[in-house]
């Protein structure tokens, strides 16, 4: 896969009742991080994500990220093959950045990228 799925997010209105939801339904761990709690694979499967609150529309939403290099390269591609960008490369203050983006059928998808060590 050229771009893999490397992360993903779940927006919720009411964080701590969806937080404690994953936590009790599926075991997950969570680390708090403000507006978002992040989740880390277990045992080494899976991906890392969050719940997140935006503190505005859109409330309830799951979005997966795949990784890219070049976010403004990508969002070009996208937007030559029929898709349509959402929100353009935005910095994430703990590092990286991300965007996000629609398919041809209306999908909404996320970039992400991460910090260059």
């Amino acid at each position: 896969m050229g771009y893999p799925v490397t992360y993903f997010d779940i927006g919720c209105e009411d964080a701590p009742r969806n937080r404690r939801f994953y936590q009790e339904a599926f075991g997950w761990k969570l680390v708090d991080r403000g507006l978002s709690a992040m989740a880390e694979p277990a045992e080494g499967k899976g991906i890392s994500g969050a719940i997140t609150s935006l503190g505005h529309e859109p409330h309830q939403y799951v979005m997966v990220y795949l990784e890219v290099d070049d976010i403004p390269a990508v969002l070009a591609k996208i937007e030559e093959y029929g898709g349509s960008v959402v929100m353009a490369e935005t910095p994430i203050p703990s590092g990286g950045s991300f965007a996000w983006f629609k398919d041809p059928g209306g999908n909404m998808l996320g970039l992400h990228k991460k910090n260059k060590d």
